[in-house]
């Protein structure tokens, strides 16, 4: 959903459409059709002004310029050349893109178009220029054979544009949502899984089963921390905690639990191996030298386990790792036991 994409996107539209400006001039050479060899001039101009907005910045007015001459574009050549060679299917391709524009003007704080408006008018375009050419018929005359041929292409062209167009939405959707599972799920200050998260990790392991511990750690005497450096000082060690626990424990699962309290889970490892590495994990954070503007700041941390056993509730087990780390506060901090 960034700038930089739906940039990318519209410098490619623009140039697919200046490539079909160009293509559809030398047919109406072939066709003889004056009017629209002429009109072709300014419309080629418009799509190169159209690079200069879209490099600018400045979507909003590109896109208005766009559908206005698009839909003058359609009405123009089917008058001419008359509803048989599909031009005027170029508007079932405008109409999704309407919406879409609108969506993404208020997404990124753009001036927006009245989708149902614009629609509207292109709907209306759409019925006058058909309805008039079928009873007046085309100022153009042209043979069957090269109208079949061109409605064809037109018709290929649009549904090939419907087609990607449609792919482009499903793979923006899907980025978007998946930037709101992440934002949902986890720690905007650390980037680590939330407790949200975690409980549920917590609840699908049991169900597998296998070998399992949780490690329930907290930052020493955090609340002095704030008090005497500032909270930004507080951000920072969270967030350099944060970090050795990703560099430490790489293949775990690890979440703030809240405040300064982390919870790790681990899966696979016999009791012994995963022991070890929480202080591992300990030595490392109790050995940092965290320096926040002049200060250095010392920061240790506090460990409990928690053994999985069959039948144990998710709360059970989360107990048993926080009466853990409660004992090793209670018997002098930076440790981990067991």
């Amino acid at each position: 959903m960034d700038f930089a994409r739906i940039r990318k996107f519209t410098y490619i539209i623009n140039t697919v459409i200046l490539l079909l400006v160009i293509a559809l001039a030398g047919f109406f050479v072939l066709c003889r059709a004056t009017i629209l060899i002429w009109f072709s001039i300014p419309t080629l101009m418009i799509y190169i002004i159209g690079y200069i907005l879209i490099s600018k910045e400045r979507l909003d007015i590109y896109v208005r310029l766009v559908y206005f001459w698009i839909t003058l574009y359609m009405c123009l050549c089917t008058l001419c050349l008359g509803y048989k060679l599909g031009f005027h299917l170029y508007c079932f391709s405008m109409i999704p893109i309407i919406f879409y524009t609108e969506y993404m003007a208020d997404k990124l704080g753009k001036p927006k178009i009245n989708a149902f408006v614009a629609s509207g008018i292109i709907a209306l375009c759409y019925l006058l220029s058909t309805g008039y050419t079928a009873f007046t018929g085309p100022l153009y005359s042209i043979d069957n054979n090269m109208a079949g041929s061109f409605w064809a292409f037109n018709s290929v062209i649009v549904l090939a544009f419907l087609v990607y167009y449609s792919r482009l939405m499903l793979s923006l959707i899907g980025d978007y949502e998946n930037k709101l599972q992440k934002t949902a799920l986890t720690d905007r200050l650390t980037g680590l899984y939330n407790r949200h998260y975690m409980m549920k990790e917590l609840e699908s392991s049991m169900k597998n089963g296998g070998s399992l511990f949780i490690s329930m750690i907290d930052i020493d005497d955090f609340k002095m921390i704030n008090d005497r450096y500032g909270h930004n000082a507080g951000d920072y060690v969270l967030v350099n905690v944060s970090r050795i626990m990703h560099e430490v424990c790489s293949d775990c699962r690890i979440s703030r639990w809240g405040g300064e309290e982390f919870l790790v889970l681990s899966s696979g490892r016999n009791r012994e191996d995963f022991i070890a590495l929480i202080e591992t994990l300990r030595k490392r954070v109790d050995a940092e030298d965290l320096v926040f503007g002049d200060d250095h700041i010392k920061v240790s941390v506090t460990a409990g386990i928690g053994d999985y056993t069959v039948g144990i509730t998710v709360d059970r087990w989360v107990k048993a790792a926080d009466d853990n780390l409660y004992t090793g506060k209670k018997s002098g901090k930076n440790k981990v036991i067991a």
